[in-house]
């Protein structure tokens, strides 16, 4: 064979091989995340906004070399369950959950695919994990002490509201959380502050009212919505209810945000936006259980205005000192 057709043939197999080899090169690993959330996309907008800002910075961009697979109980824990099995069953590289009942939906589903918490209130009182510092199993993420700032929202509400006598605790039976130390909570801190209080549920929307004319018939001064999805998707409609029977409210601060009197508690965008960081560390090989989980440190105080001026309270400069964010 001359020389000039070695010359040409190995031009040609060079031809060859190079695009074959730029196209391995285009082809990154695409990771794919499960989103596992117990209310609905509409409610958990800025959210979904906050993960994807945290996985930016880490290099993730959807469509280049990330997708995320969303599950929307929209308020129905009973979905849960599926909806997480549905996410273990498309192979997902991790599953990312908000609040105790989709942590725990998940972990029920799955003992190997990594799970991240972007809150979930007390997951070592709730069992979620062993500890802070070595969680265990599949497990890791960002957690808070829930029952603390259950106590925390009426000591504000009391302050704001000095003539509270009698508590209405708003809690869904679902919910082994609110029923649990999110309660027991509210029972120590109420009979501290020498104020009755009593419990009234609601397993889903279609039994608000009735749960509302019962407080309206038992004379309670004011209302305490009790951590829950299942109130979250409903906010508006609560708040709603709560200023019809003319009871000053607290709640989280999404709750003062949809129209209650008070809200305080943790900074669920920060929470997502932290998620990206234990995300980032499980695709580039750490395992979960390595991974200790933190604590929520960054917390607000919400105070609605219109709505204390529709029920006739001035807020003391105390709160309004306090607050994060004032709604007029």
């Amino acid at each position: 064979m001359n020389n000039r057709r070695k010359l040409v043939i190995a031009l040609g197999a060079g031809a060859l091989v190079a695009p074959l080899a730029s196209f391995g090169q285009q082809q990154a690993k695409i990771f794919r995340i499960g989103f596992l959330h117990p209310s609905s996309a509409t409610l958990s907008t800025s959210r979904v906004v906050a993960l994807r800002s945290g996985l930016r910075d880490y290099g993730y961009v959807e469509g280049k070399n990330l997708a995320i697979e969303f599950r929307w109980a929209d308020g129905n824990y009973e979905r849960l369950p599926e909806l997480a099995a549905e996410l273990v069953r498309v192979n997902v590289d991790v599953i990312v959950t908000s609040g105790t009942p989709s942590t725990r939906a998940a972990k029920e589903a799955t003992t190997t695919l990594p799970i991240v918490m972007t809150v979930t209130g007390d997951a070592v009182g709730s069992g979620l994990i062993a500890s802070l510092a070595r969680p265990g199993g599949n497990l890791t993420g960002a957690t808070y002490f829930d029952p603390e700032l259950t106590g925390k929202r009426f000591e504000l509400l009391k302050e704001a509201v000095p003539r509270i006598a009698h508590l209405a605790a708003f809690v869904n039976p679902l919910n082994p959380q609110a029923m649990g130390t999110a309660l027991q909570a509210l029972q120590v801190v109420t009979k501290v502050k020498k104020v009755a209080l009593e419990v009234f549920e609601a397993r889903g929307p279609n039994e608000f009212d009735n749960a509302f004319s019962a407080m309206a018939k038992k004379r309670v001064d004011a209302v305490e919505v009790v951590d829950d999805a299942m109130f979250i998707s409903n906010f508006k409609a609560i708040a709603t209810l709560a200023a019809s029977k003319r009871l000053p409210s607290t709640g989280t601060k999404e709750f003062a945000e949809a129209g209650g009197l008070i809200g305080y508690g943790v900074s669920f965008d920060a929470t997502h936006n932290r998620a990206a960081y234990f995300i980032d560390r499980i695709f580039k090989g750490a395992k979960p259980s390595d991974l200790p989980v933190e604590q929520a440190t960054r917390f607000e105080l919400v105070v609605n205005l219109t709505t204390a001026k529709a029920l006739g309270i001035k807020i003391p400069e105390s709160i309004l000192l306090q607050a994060n964010k004032l709604i007029e």
